[in-house]
């Protein structure tokens, strides 16, 4: 099922979610040039029995046709920083540099990042896809970012749009979400809902 959006139909706009259960929000600023996305965002969690006490900043930069470009994370938490960048080049190559390591991988053919913990990075494929616009299938093969330690590696996540919403199968969970009329997420159940 796509809701209407909240108010937040004109661009850029501050997209912000609350998680179901667990005492942590996202924030991002996000500024829409057709396919392109450019947004900047905050996650903040208190400590619970998914994580501990983090603070999480980042900057990400799509192509024209939505394909991700460049991601910068950083997070904050007791023990202390850590910084990522992950970029992908025009021959699908995925650069991970996090100051002490450099990866190189293709990570089967992503074109996209999913950050765990966070209901915007959902809106990459499903905006690509347009599967918020009918009934179409997607398996997204994706370069997957663990928040709290940075890790990243290849992952495949599962998209089937529906009458009821759009459902995701991915490493961390399986949930039905409900999008906006742009894709971007305002309910992923066991996640995050969109305030």
């Amino acid at each position: 099922m796509t809701i209407e959006p909240s108010g937040d139909a004109t661009w850029p706009a501050v997209l912000t979610w609350q998680a179901h259960g667990a005492p942590r929000m996202e924030s991002v600023r996000v500024q829409l040039n057709g396919n392109r996305i450019k947004a900047s965002g905050r996650i903040i969690g208190g400590a619970c029995s998914e994580h501990p006490a983090f603070s999480a900043s980042y900057d990400l930069v799509t192509d024209e046709a939505g394909v991700t470009r460049r991601l910068s994370i950083r997070t904050a938490i007791a023990a202390g920083e850590r910084q990522m960048s992950i970029s992908r080049d025009e021959e699908g190559t995925w650069m991970v540099d996090n100051g002490a390591n450099h990866q190189r991988s293709a990570f089967d053919g992503a074109l996209d990042v999913d950050v765990i913990l966070s209901p915007f990075f959902n809106t990459l494929p499903i905006r690509r896809a347009e599967l918020q616009k009918g009934s179409n299938d997607a398996e997204v093969p994706v370069a997957y970012v663990n928040l709290l330690d940075l890790r990243v590696e290849g992952a495949t996540v599962v998209y089937s749009s529906s009458a009821d919403g759009i459902s995701v199968i991915s490493p961390a969970s399986s949930s039905t979400l409900a999008v906006d009329e742009d894709g971007f997420v305002l309910d992923y159940p066991g996640l995050a809902k969109r305030i």
